[in-house]
């Protein structure tokens, strides 16, 4: 890989690939550490990178794949076995809060954000994706290694959920708006 590509590619996409590693782990030291492995991985895997999807799908979805090679290791050291990490119904829980600089600090996006850590994690993952990292339905499904239907499918859902559960979620003083 030449120098200047990897240059390019780090200018370009470094911040959001990122920012998506910090929302993953909900720490940014680890997403500092994971964002060293994705680089690794981009210069060893570049050379077979076809294009047939953009080069930010490309980093996104190298960067979820070090984010779950990191937690199969974590979950096996915590249980101290051979123990096989499920992506599809394992839930990765952190009651940490997103880092300051990570978060809009308005009330409005404070209380989305509360909203959708009460969703499943592929509902986060998909509008994460969608409408914080701006990608398209085909970009998602290429990240996660789903059918656009199954992305579609999930949107509806997280959107219906987020809208029903935002209704009732507490709001300031502790009413409920419903």
């Amino acid at each position: 890989m030449d120098e200047s590509v990897f240059h390019q590619l780090y200018e370009k996409y470094h911040q959001d690939v990122f920012k998506f590693l910090i929302y993953l782990t909900r720490d940014r030291t680890q997403a500092e550490d994971l964002m060293h492995e994705v680089y690794v991985r981009v210069l060893k895997a570049y050379d077979r990178f076809k294009g047939e999807s953009s080069e930010k799908t490309w980093l996104f979805a190298i960067a979820k794949n070090v984010a779950i090679d990191h937690f199969r290791k974590q979950s096996v050291r915590s249980k101290h076995q051979d123990v096989y990490f499920d992506w599809e119904t394992s839930e990765i829980d952190s009651k940490r809060p997103l880092p300051d600089d990570f978060i809009v600090q308005n009330e409005e996006m404070k209380m989305l954000l509360d909203v959708l850590n009460t969703c499943t994690e592929d509902q986060r993952f998909v509008i994460h994706l969608r409408y914080l990292q701006d990608l398209s339905i085909i970009e998602t499904a290429e990240i996660l290694g789903w059918t656009e239907s199954k992305v579609k499918t999930t949107q509806h859902r997280a959107i219906k959920a987020l809208r029903k559960k935002l209704k009732t979620f507490p709001q300031e003083g502790g009413k409920a708006d419903g």
